[in-house]
């Protein structure tokens, strides 16, 4: 047999794979070959999107299912035994683990992080592979288990006896946790961002604590209604007959697993303090949800809680962990055992990504001052002085500056999808109200379909729960617009919101983020890939904020009368006041008198486009400069560009790298004065080198001229001629991917099994496209 001539899989089959057998690894519970650990960052162009590669290790390592403790990166012969190591490493430093290993099919080159055996790095024969035991004992002797605590930290997942596994980022905030616990640690944090899976990540959490009995009477506590019922439904099912809800502060001592509101079991009166028919002593853990909100506050009745359970170990989950003068998250639970930010989530393609359309409003630049002696609509003397953004819709409605809101929601709505889910944020209830009903007179045929097109949703309505629940299950068309205040926020799972409307003064990160998390969730069977924010209060400022971890696609401020879809001193954050029993936050009522004026006109004033760079930081400077400045880092020549992209088998994956450094092809198309119409390759070698750029029609032209079409005959013929008009339209991205013979327009030629026959396989076509595209950009 000559190793030469077998692919990398084939050394994996042959070599690999029997040397960790013969080693006593397990091939069905300790071995995961193409172990996916990322699913690759959603990369969006226009209305657009694709992926870019997912990171998947060749092989991860389990001393016992979902306990991992090594990585093996494979390489075909023709490398050098150590030639994985460094990706190898990569993708173990991801998972935090010590051990990788890198093979040729020759031997291994075995890294030891712990140094257990006095080296890092040292050749070892096929058959020397460690065994699990051996892995995991150096592991264990250098994280100074016991053998009591060895057994909690190998306690079994739950599984559903399907192939479902957590991400790599939940096992590790499930492992640390678990291993935190059980070497004593009380107070452990969880930061993890909206949409990542912390309810499923708390419930492993719980469950193996409860099986391996470290843990007996476990309190979940939260702060809205609809959390606990979304989680005894969903993530805490398994515990079936041991799980009881607290309600209407009446107690059971009976169950083991405890799933309350704050309000359930607390209240201003002593009396109403439910959790007191408790022993201090019953709960050996309390698991806090949304732990940033009262739990954080010294004084709070929920700290109350934590407080007098203070026996029990106590985990916090949140998204965004709150620190003020009066308010510290950290300070009572400690620094994060874990921390899984949004902008990794967006990085790794688990989180949607999202563009953000700015519109400043003329009296919100510039104030509004009545005339002495003015009345509102309602005949009341308007008092005299100076009314900014704070003001309005607070203690000032300006009603055509609602409705001008209303028509730009609804004009961007029109020219996307009418019936994307969206969420308004307004400043209180009577805003929302004011708003549901600006949205429903803009949208008569939209309404006349179904009246619930656009509801409001604030706590004190009847119908709110209901309109929420139909709003956040991906099954549901109606409601298609929520208005809002404080009860969206926080907590609500909205797989398939694709806008969000900000027309509230927030200047709070912690309530920022969290309304940035109704969008961050992926919902691929609703073709849920990223959202878009209109921000008409300039709340997406906080972008410039160090502590804001996520990077928008695109800020764009689109110009005065222009469409709004984009081309390709601290006001305190009020607290919700709660219904204590419902469980349903809005905002709180307050007494401030507010003046109803009908007559000041309000416009969109000019603007100006903001893009972000890959780090997520604001180019302050021009575009132009900033592209040529990093593209200039990329490609040292013209020769070098020209070549690099002649070589590149797929040349979206060029584009996709360019994408993820930061590089935003037609925001700079635009400010070269070339238009959408012109190809990324144009635009780089326009801006670096001022090579005279051809739009996509004319390299399409130029191609049909080639040889390339005579090769295939009639049929093979038309075929190039479709994916040329495709490239035409769209890109060279829409030429490559084959999924492109399902369109329509291919259906005359044939199935795409029966097209792909007619270049002698799937490797004919692909040859066909790249002569295609060698004819596309030839000089």
């Amino acid at each position: 047999m000559d190793k030469k001539k077998l692919s990398e899989r084939d050394i994996c089959t042959k070599f690999i794979t029997p040397a960790l057998e013969q080693a006593g690894w397990d091939r069905l519970t300790q071995i995961r070959e193409e172990y996916g650990l990322t699913k690759g960052r959603i990369l969006v162009s226009g209305q657009m999107h694709t992926r870019a590669a997912p990171k998947r290790a060749d092989y991860v390592l389990f001393y016992k299912p979902n306990i991992p403790i090594a990585v093996v990166e494979a390489k075909d012969n023709k490398h050098s035994v150590g030639a994985g190591m460094q990706q190898g490493v990569a993708y173990s430093d991801l998972l935090q683990v010590p051990f990788t290993f890198s093979s040729n099919g020759d031997a291994f080159l075995f890294r030891n992080a712990l140094l257990s055996e006095g080296v890092l790095e040292r050749e070892i024969k096929l058959d020397e592979f460690p065994s699990p035991e051996q892995l995991w004992q150096w592991w264990e002797a250098s994280k100074g288990l016991s053998e009591a605590q060895a057994e909690v930290v190998t306690q079994n997942y739950y599984t559903e006896g399907t192939d479902k596994t957590p991400r790599y980022y939940q096992l590790l905030a499930i492992n640390k946790t678990i291993e935190a616990i059980a070497k004593g640690q009380n107070r452990v944090l969880l930061v993890m961002a909206t949409g990542t899976g912390k309810t499923y990540t708390a419930f492993q959490i719980i469950w193996r604590l409860w099986q391996s009995k470290a843990k007996k009477r476990i309190l979940f506590l939260a702060d809205r209604n609809i959390l606990v019922n979304q989680t005894m439904q969903n993530d805490f099912k398994p515990f079936g007959g041991a799980m009881t809800k607290i309600k209407n502060r009446q107690i059971d001592k009976s169950f083991e697993i405890y799933l309350s509101l704050y309000q359930a079991v607390s209240g201003n009166e002593e009396e109403a303090n439910a959790y007191k028919q408790f022993s201090p002593d019953f709960f050996d853990l309390v698991v806090v949800d949304e732990c940033h909100r009262g739990s954080a506050a010294e004084n709070s009745n929920w700290r109350a809680i934590l407080e007098y359970f203070s026996g029990a170990t106590q985990i916090g989950l949140t998204a965004t962990p709150k620190e003020t003068t009066d308010i510290s998250t950290t300070h009572y639970f400690g620094d994060p055992i874990y921390t899984y930010s949004l902008k990794q989530g967006i990085d790794d393609g688990f989180l949607a990504p999202y563009k953000v359309v700015r519109f400043d409003l003329d009296k919100d630049l510039s104030g509004w001052r009545p005339e002495k002696g003015m009345v509102d609509r309602y005949g009341n003397a308007i008092e005299v002085r100076e009314y900014n953004q704070r003001d309005f819709d607070r203690s000032l409605v300006l009603s055509q500056r609602t409705e001008l809101v209303a028509a730009k929601v609804t004009e961007f709505l029109q020219q996307t999808d009418p019936m994307s889910k969206t969420i308004v944020f307004c400043e209180d209830r009577d805003h929302a109200g004011r708003m549901r009903s600006a949205l429903a007179n803009l949208n008569p045929a939209e309404v006349g379909k179904n009246s619930r097109y656009v509801v409001q949703i604030t706590g004190e309505l009847s119908d709110a729960q209901a309109n929420l629940d139909d709003f956040i299950t991906p099954r549901e068309r109606y409601p298609v617009i929520a208005t809002t205040s404080k009860l969206m926020t926080t907590g609500v799972d909205a797989q398939t919101c694709k806008v969000i409307v900000l027309d509230q003064h927030i200047q709070s990160m912690t309530e920022f983020k969290q309304i940035i998390g109704r969008g961050t969730r992926v919902n691929e069977n609703h073709d849920k890939y990223y959202f878009t924010i209109l921000d008409f209060r300039g709340v997406t400022n906080l972008f410039r904020d160090p502590d804001f971890d996520g990077d928008p696609v695109q800020v764009y401020v689109p110009p005065a009368g222009g469409s709004p879809v984009p081309p390709a001193e601290p006001f305190p954050e009020p607290e919700p006041k709660l219904d204590w029993d419902a469980g349903t936050g809005d905002d709180a009522k307050t007494e401030v008198r507010k003046f109803y004026v009908d007559s000041v006109d309000v416009k969109v004033a000019a603007q100006r486009e903001i893009l972000f760079d890959a780090q997520g930081r604001p180019i302050t400077g021009s575009l132009k400069d900033y592209s040529r400045q990093t593209l200039s880092g990329e490609f040292e020549s013209l020769d070098d560009f020209l070549s690099r992209w002649d070589a590149a088998e797929r040349k979206q994956a060029v584009l996709n790298e360019l994408k993820a450094a930061g590089i935003h092809f037609e925001a700079l198309a635009h400010e070269l004065g070339l238009g959408a119409d012109y190809d990324p390759f144009d635009v780089v070698a326009y801006l670096l080198w001022e090579r005279p750029p051809l739009t996509r029609r004319q390299r399409a032209a130029k191609a049909r001229r080639a040889d390339v079409f005579d090769k295939y005959g009639d049929k093979g013929r038309e075929v190039l001629d479709k994916l040329l008009d495709k490239y035409a339209d769209a890109g060279v991205g829409q030429m490559e991917d084959l999924q492109v013979l399902s369109l329509p327009e291919f259906k005359e030629l044939g199935t795409p099994v029966e097209i792909v026959r007619q270049f002698g396989g799937k490797a004919g076509l692909q040859q066909a496209i790249k002569e295609l595209e060698d004819e596309l950009y030839s000089a």
